[in-house]
């Protein structure tokens, strides 16, 4: 797969380095939920800026993932959607909801520290 997965603290980090097809989406989605009910963690940052591309699929997983990690006490932020993309998405009339959004790492990690905790 490509994409490194790391921890940081009570956060997992998934950066994708190039384009994934589907299996490598539902890997990517089984991979950090599992995370986050084995280590407990409370935030996940996927950064998507090496794609290209989000097509619906990917946009549902990503829902999918955003839905499952906050009913088991975890948020998760997007960052580095292209602006190509960010365009396509809204032409196609991608729906992200429940996701969160930011522009880079540190903004997403900004936003996860200063979340209150237990809600």
């Amino acid at each position: 797969m490509a994409v490194a997965v790391i921890r940081r603290g009570d956060t997992v980090i998934a950066a994708i380095q190039s384009d994934l097809n589907d299996g490598e989406v539902l890997a990517l989605r089984a991979e950090l939920l599992d995370r986050v009910g084995r280590h407990r963690l409370t935030g996940i940052v996927i950064d998507v800026g090496a794609l290209d591309v989000i097509d619906s699929f990917t946009a549902r997983a990503l829902r999918d993932i955003a839905t499952s990690a906050r009913l088991r006490g975890a948020e998760t932020i997007v960052v580095g959607i292209q602006p190509e993309v960010a365009i396509a998405m809204v032409h196609f009339r991608l729906d992200l909801d429940p996701l969160r959004t930011a522009l880079d790492l540190d903004e997403a990690l900004d936003r996860l520290e200063g979340l209150p905790t237990g809600g």
